[in-house]
């Protein structure tokens, strides 16, 4: 079982001066999930090498069980340090991949065509494409085969407005995750703020936030059988 994790490379929030990246919980909680499970895991990013942590994700209220393992894991702290770059990995090589959220998604992958090429190389080819919190954001130039937006029609999630708002950060993101998914015709649920919630449709795994990043793993797990 070979699995794809591609994390953003963006560390800039916007105008604001401060930096942001992927969210540490959503690329640790779903990385254990994967490992523990026997999968071959790779990590990639649009310019490959050390991507970008939110530094907001590091405060020691953001830590979970799976974040302190990680913080004792050279390996997994490696790979991070030494993603591929993106135009270096194909949709053939794996059964799965697995988008982490963070703001950053929102401005680099959620424009990048060899993400978005990517997904939709997965989904033809009857393989799990899974994304949480911001995440859901990269597929918001995706297309289904018959040229419409992938998640018209289809039971979607992401970061709710609310959390958005709870954030303070309505205002600076390049779009609202919610309002995306809505607009292109996805079928948009969300659970309580900062609660676990996931959506499944078919092939397409979407969580609604940081909590939702283990189940959504656990998901995708299912669906790889």
């Amino acid at each position: 079982m070979k699995i794809l994790m591609i994390l953003t490379s963006h560390d800039q929030l916007g105008n604001t001066g401060q930096k942001t990246g992927f969210w540490l919980e959503e690329f640790a909680a779903p990385y254990y999930v994967f490992k523990d499970a026997g999968a071959q895991i790779t990590v990639a990013s649009p310019q490959g090498g050390q991507v970008p942590l939110d530094p907001k994700s590091d405060d020691p209220a953001a830590q979970t069980d799976d974040t302190r393992r990680f913080k004792e894991d050279p390996a997994a702290q490696a790979l991070l340090g030494n993603t591929h770059k993106l135009k270096e990995v194909a949709a053939a090589d794996f059964d799965a991949v697995f988008y982490p959220g963070g703001h950053g998604p929102l401005w680099d992958l959620a424009e990048d065509p060899l993400s978005i090429a990517l997904i939709e190389t997965m989904l033809g080819a009857g393989k799990p494409v899974a994304a949480v919190c911001h995440a859901p954001g990269v597929l918001r130039r995706v297309k289904a085969p018959d040229g419409t937006p992938l998640v018209r029609g289809k039971s979607v999630t992401g970061f709710a407005n609310s959390e958005e708002e709870a954030v303070g950060l309505t205002d600076v993101v390049p779009f609202l995750v919610e309002d995306m998914l809505k607009e292109n015709g996805g079928n948009y649920s969300k659970g309580g703020d900062w609660q676990p919630y996931v959506a499944s449709d078919g092939l397409l795994i979407t969580g609604q936030n940081p909590a939702s990043s283990k189940p959504a793993a656990q998901a995708l797990l299912k669906l790889l059988g």
